[in-house]
């Protein structure tokens, strides 16, 4: 049996109807940039996260620099970043011109440790950037007091929590901004690179649009140097075409994690966990072996494939060697990253391939 990380095909095929209609319709306007197409997914997508202001733009990276650069964070700021995310959380905020500062990730959720945030914390900080990482909320109320007890801003990355919510209300929503990915892989993704930023602001909001849209006032008017960083016509009308089944599609990533966790309670290894108050959309199902390498080995030669997320921890990676950071300053993440393991995980899996990854997982461990 082959079973693909992420079967993208699946999804397709299950809403072709829909998305090729998306599609046309947008090459028979020829709506592709700027176009009511955009305009109709971002009310959409901020009528779903019942917030105020959406903001297209070209991906996920991009969102983080954009809200940083509206925030007024640059040179000589500081912005607490966890120690375990994709490097787009920090090396955005070095791109705007500041300095990220990392703190580990809890050894249990993966996101960050609150617990260790205000030991990095200098006059110089600005900014704390949670993620809600493999789709768990970060624990946000300890956060915004953090926030507000110290005056930081809070920018929140949900590239991967789409839908996921915190003590019943959504990720993305708690922060001064947030920011979503809207990558193919995503529980909500394009057909190619994009992105959103989130707000209340109205001046933030304005702000963004401003710097996504080279500074623009006007035509041929230009109130500050931004950059070109728009959501296109297409990738907006494939979004608008699947954000009705979000909510259903998640419901079917909780059901295929609890069948996981269910099929693999009898192993000896530490399963995705999540507090009771928190509603995880399990971008990702990670599990931790030992001999990771050999075991993700065995279950390729049973055709399945697994991904590592992420293999080297933010801090230890040669991008940030200039930090002089070392395994003792991050031991969560550090030893994370050399036992960490992503399974198949997206709505379609079936009963059956389940059931054979967890059996060739039991058999990889057990070798």
């Amino acid at each position: 049996m082959k079973i693909p990380f992420v079967d993208l095909k699946s999804q397709y095929l299950s809403i072709r109807a829909e998305i090729d209609g998306a599609i046309q319709s947008v090459i028979d306007e020829t709506a592709f940039i700027k176009s009511h197409f955009i305009g109709e997914f971002e009310a959409s997508f901020a009528s779903f996260l019942g917030i105020k202001h959406c903001i297209g733009c070209a991906n996920g990276t991009d969102a983080i620099e954009i809200a940083l650069r509206a925030l007024g964070i640059g040179p000589g700021d500081e912005v607490i970043v966890p120690a375990n995310t994709w490097i787009s959380t920090a090396e955005a905020v070095t791109t705007a011109g500041a300095t990220v500062v990392f703190v580990d990730n809890d050894p249990a959720l993966y996101t960050i440790d609150v617990t260790k945030i205000e030991e990095k914390l200098s006059p110089r900080t600005k900014a704390i950037i949670p993620v809600h990482l493999y789709g768990l909320p970060a624990e946000m109320d300890i956060i915004m007091d953090i926030a507000r007890f110290h005056n930081l801003k809070v920018i929140e990355d949900c590239a991967q929590s789409h839908g996921a919510t915190y003590k019943g209300k959504m990720t993305g929503t708690f922060g001064d901004m947030a920011t979503f990915s809207f990558f193919p892989g995503k529980n909500l993704g394009a057909y190619g690179d994009a992105g959103g930023i989130v707000t209340q602001s109205d001046e933030l909001a304005k702000m963004c649009r401003m710097i996504g849209d080279h500074g623009r006032l006007g035509k041929h008017d230009h109130g500050l140097e931004g950059r070109n960083s728009r959501l296109d016509g297409l990738q907006a009308a494939i979004l608008g075409a699947k954000l009705p089944h979000l909510a259903g599609w998640t419901e079917a990533r909780r059901r295929n994690a609890q069948a996981y966790s269910k099929l693999l309670s009898h192993l000896d290894i530490p399963l995705p966990t999540a507090p009771s108050h928190s509603h995880h959309v399990y971008h990702l199902y990670v599990v931790q072996v030992p001999e990771r390498e050999r075991v993700q080995e065995r279950l390729a030669e049973k055709g399945i494939a697994t991904g590592i997320h992420y293999p080297i921890a933010l801090p230890l990676l040669t991008a940030y060697q200039r930090l002089g950071h070392t395994e003792q300053d991050f031991p969560a993440a550090a030893r994370g990253q050399g036992r960490i393991l992503s399974l198949p995980m997206y709505p379609e899996l079936t009963a059956e391939q389940m059931q054979y990854v967890a059996d060739a997982l039991t058999n990889a461990l057990a070798k």
